[in-house]
């Protein structure tokens, strides 16, 4: 399900601890954005719309918590940006990277035992 860069960062709210009411998710991204409380909850109606949050009435207020897992959302955003930018295959994405200067030395590393296990799994 698309996400937008906005309802992203409602749903890393929400992510990092949940249930949560609006007010509270209000305050958590008070802190970070100078959004109005309206747009925030706009950003959690439209979540609702897409299936992405539940909402539990608890007293007079909702409790929101996600549906969407943020394994399975990262899993469809680098798949979406490695489908449109790399024809869908990793190694040139590894390879811009590296021309770019972007991989440290401690990247490399992490890079070659990951090949190393996917070898050793074969």
């Amino acid at each position: 399900m698309p996400i937008s860069d906005a309802e992203a960062q409602v749903m890393q709210v929400l992510w990092d601890a949940s249930p949560r009411t609006a007010e509270e998710i209000v305050a958590a991204l008070a802190s970070r954005h100078d959004w109005a409380e309206a747009t925030i909850k706009t950003l959690i109606n439209r979540l609702l719309n897409k299936g992405a949050i539940d909402a539990e009435k608890q007293g007079r207020r909702y409790c929101y918590r996600p549906l969407l897992q943020r394994d399975e959302w990262l899993s469809q955003q680098s798949q979406g940006l490695v489908d449109r930018l790399f024809g869908g295959r990793v190694a040139p994405l590894v390879a811009h990277f590296s021309e770019q200067g972007r991989l440290s030395a401690k990247d490399i590393a992490e890079l070659r035992q990951l090949i190393q296990e996917l070898d050793d799994d074969k």
